[in-house]
């Protein structure tokens, strides 16, 4: 294996660690409130403080990246997030916990970045399907797996400690991962570094932007009323004003945090519309399956997680496909993919129809692996062409907005469906099976949506070279 390779190897390893812990917290909510006596606006705050913190710190990060070398940045922000899941396992307060899980979202939001920019910074654009599909089998399997993992945890080791190892498990594997990757990944020769402005500016619009738009999303259940959806039109504003900054950073001659020209790249923006509404839908499946199969039918951790298996086993095989042939296929074949996920889950909400109770896992085993399926071919494709035109050295930074997209979409679907389902249960005497299909519906709406956005492309391509990732 080359040394590009393993440095791929690393980066891939930490950006799983910490992506899976968005999702493996899921099933370890009950333990760790019975065991904390954690309030419901705690928990709220154990899952959602990650993404939270997460989002924030992308964008910047991966301009830092760029400018100053994505080696030492990379390793930085996994000594962190390693040491944040050490004090998480330890915690032994609700305090404690949600402070860990802030450090660890920020630390997470470190890393991530780094690693679609390493890709393209090792690899020449004919050569980045394979790695931006095995980028993709990453973020898609991590968010799948997590239950089960979590759930398997919790089986093997009881409720107590099971949870605290979810976190515990984080350590030696970013240790191993700080150590190669100090050997293997390049690191920038102080002489090759940018020194210019790291537009910090900028960075505080957009991060107080994006904290005002987050925050009455992932507070949705906890803040009552409609004055909290102020902050959010607070938040677009602000993010207006970061815009207009920015063109006006750019047009003194100085390099801002976000080039906004790659906006007009149709590849880049529509590429990014889809991530966004497609992760409002996707992670939100996840989300609503978990309480649906623990709340509702009772399930255990372990038999929650192994429920969800089927779609992380069609995205794991999926992904790897998609990658190899996205240079073939292009944009056509996210498309495709969104149709899958979007037949996979009418076929799931049907089979729940006919086959409600505790049966509800195998009746949706094959639904749900067909929409798996079809998430492998969207996550790591659509990757892949929607940096395809960005150059290697906004490379960092333009995976970190595209990142950042995600993260919104991810707290906006789960504050939407999440606000759905458990209206629908509560006007529905507490009908479980209802409220879980009502609110797969509109998991659905996003995936169409994103599938609408990926024809426009399709439709709007005025070659087929346009829609090659060997465009630079």
């Amino acid at each position: 294996m080359g040394n590009r390779w393993k440095a791929l190897t690393v980066a891939l390893v930490a950006g799983f660690m910490t992506l899976l812990d968005v999702s493996i917290v899921n099933v370890a909510l009950p333990s760790i409130r019975a065991d904390l006596d954690l309030s419901s606006g705690g928990l709220q705050w154990v899952l959602s403080g990650y993404a939270l913190t997460f989002g924030l710190l992308l964008v910047p990060a991966g301009r830092f990246g760029d400018a100053r070398g994505r080696r030492d940045v990379f390793i930085a922000g996994l000594a962190v997030f390693t040491l944040a899941s050490a004090a998480a396992g330890m915690a032994n307060g609700a305090l404690w916990l949600i402070v860990a899980r802030l450090v660890q979202g920020a630390a997470a939001g470190v890393v991530n970045p780094q690693v679609s920019g390493l890709i393209q910074q090792l690899f020449k654009p004919a050569e980045r399907g394979r790695p931006f599909g095995l980028l993709g089998a990453t973020i898609g399997v991590s968010t799948a797996v997590g239950p089960l993992l979590g759930g398997l945890l919790i089986q093997l080791l009881g409720a107590e400690q099971g949870w605290r190892w979810i976190f515990y498990i984080n350590v030696p594997i970013g240790i191993a991962a700080i150590v190669l990757g100090r050997m293997w990944i390049p690191a920038r020769a102080p002489e090759q570094r940018d020194r210019e402005s790291l537009d910090p500016a900028g960075v505080g619009l957009l991060g107080v932007g994006v904290l005002l738009l987050l925050l009455p999303l992932v507070q949705e259940r906890e803040w009552q009323g409609s004055a909290k959806w102020l902050l959010a039109v607070a938040g677009v504003a602000v993010l207006a004003g970061f815009v207009a900054w920015e063109r006006r950073f750019a047009r003194r001659g100085n390099t801002p945090l976000v080039d906004l020209g790659l906006f007009g790249v149709r590849s880049y923006g529509l590429g990014a519309l889809i991530g966004l509404f497609y992760f409002a839908g996707f992670t939100t499946i996840f989300f609503i399956y978990t309480l649906y199969l623990q709340s509702g039918l009772h399930y255990s951790a372990l038999a929650a997680g192994v429920a969800i298996t089927p779609f992380a086993i069609g995205s794991a095989v999926a992904s790897g496909a998609g990658g190899r042939i996205v240079n073939r296929y292009g944009r056509p074949l996210v498309a495709t993919g969104l149709a899958l996920v979007a037949a996979g889950l009418i076929a799931t909400v049907v089979a729940l129809h006919f086959v409600p109770g505790h049966n509800a896992g195998w009746a949706a085993a094959v639904p749900l692996l067909v929409a798996g399926a079809g998430s492998g071919l969207v996550i790591s494709p659509n990757q892949t062409l929607t940096l395809s035109e960005v150059p290697v050295r906004r490379a960092g930074s333009a995976g970190a907005v595209l990142q950042t997209g995600q993260r919104i979409g991810t707290a906006l679907g789960i504050a939407v469906v999440g606000a759905i389902f458990f209206n629908r249960l509560a006007a529905n005497g507490g009908s479980w099976s209802l409220a879980f299909r009502t609110s797969l519906l509109v998991t659905i709406g996003f995936v169409l949506v994103a599938l609408v956005a990926a024809l426009v492309d399709v439709r709007s391509a005025r070659t087929p070279e346009r829609e090659s990732v060997g465009v630079s």
